[in-house]
């Protein structure tokens, strides 16, 4: 996944980059490394934006590395494969999420868990084993070792499948690690993003009673209506959120942005859970007694390993779980990131590569 050196002949790709903290993306040609013994090679066809793709390009974790090409929410077709690779062919519909290596030797990575794995490498703007920089999904190919590419089943649209791979994975394993897969449970989710609204799809895929808990009043319908959940509540409401105080099962929170979790665990049963998927900047608090009383449980949970990665795309093909997208071209990323930060998204960018990354060359 990562670019090489000219001597060695690479393979020649192109893409759209940042190249400062400025977060703009422009056209950028790169090299990707020749496909390996082991190593799937496929043209990207599309490509979601992430919304910690914003934070990358801008630098605001603070380990970027620029020129950066985003993306990790990435399906294709297979063009070539390695002289030992097992699992796919040529023509193969697959696709690489959030990460494309690890040590491969650690108990996370004997456990199937490679997204905990200490050295695990991600798709873009990190370090790869052999000291290069791995290059991510807004690009027109890319080249990963088969151990990590996800298998697309034909019921899935590719363009569809993309941002399951962070936003599904992300929801999916939380759900099924800490039981909250079982028919009849009382689940909360917090935030109706691009997360959020997979949580919701995920959790009534399993059988749940789903409530919505938002901010915003304006999201209520969007929730019920379209997206299938149970009720809605707000959560500055008082009366709202007291009728529900001590019902939920457990909850997805996937709300970024600062705020309390005092008042999500009083709606939290006896020995239930509060699971963290958002990635708020500054930290949050949980005083003693609002988890003490109860036995609760606040968690966090990050992507998934690839064979639960794999589980869940095959779920959501068979279930019929699909995330609510819109597809935009190439040229259209930088004013997408602009929507992106003003949550002015129902509820992932795709970029379709395949058919606007050459024209914009």
């Amino acid at each position: 996944m990562a670019s090489q050196p000219e001597e060695e002949h690479p393979k020649k790709a192109f893409g759209w980059a940042a190249r400062d903290t400025s977060g703009v993306l422009s056209p950028f040609k790169f090299s990707r490394r020749e496909t390996g013994e082991k190593d799937v090679a496929f043209k990207v066809l599309y490509c979601g934006i992430c919304h910690s793709d914003l934070h990358m390009v801008k630098n605001e974790w603070g380990n970027s590395i620029y020129p950066l090409v985003p993306g990790h929410e990435v399906a294709g077709e297979v063009t070539e494969v390695g002289s030992k690779v097992t699992k796919f062919k040529v023509g193969d519909r697959v696709g690489v999420g959030c990460m494309v290596n690890s040590c491969k030797s650690c108990q996370s990575c004997s456990d199937d868990l490679e997204n905990y794995c200490p050295k695990i490498i991600l798709t873009y703007s990190v370090k790869n084993v052999d000291g290069t920089i791995t290059y991510g999904g807004y690009s027109d190919s890319m080249v990963c070792d088969e151990n990590f590419v996800i298998r697309i089943p034909d019921a899935l649209s590719l363009e569809a499948a993309a941002p399951l791979l962070c936003a599904g994975i992300t929801v999916y394993s939380p759900l099924k690690y800490f039981g909250l897969d079982k028919p009849g449970l009382h689940l909360g989710v917090v935030g109706l993003g691009g997360l959020g609204h997979m949580a919701v799809k995920f959790a009534k895929a399993f059988g749940a009673n789903v409530t919505v808990i938002s901010t915003s009043p304006n999201k209520k319908k969007e929730a019920l209506e379209h997206l299938g959940a149970d009720s809605f509540v707000v959560s500055h409401e008082q009366d709202q959120m007291q009728a529900l105080m001590g019902t939920f099962d457990g909850i997805i929170d996937s709300v970024s942005a600062q705020h309390s979790l005092v008042p999500l665990l009083a709606l939290v049963k006896n020995h239930g859970k509060l699971v963290m998927v958002g990635a708020p900047e500054k930290p949050l608090e949980v005083p003693a007694f609002s988890i003490i009383g109860g036995r609760k449980t606040v968690s966090g949970s990050m992507i998934g390993g690839i064979k639960e990665t794999q589980e869940m795309i095959d779920f959501a093909a068979k279930h019929g779980v699909k995330p609510e997208i819109e597809i935009i071209a190439v040229d259209y990323v930088n004013t997408a990131m602009e929507r992106l930060l003003k949550a002015d998204v129902k509820y992932r960018f795709v970029i379709d590569i395949g058919n606007t990354l050459k024209a914009s060359s």
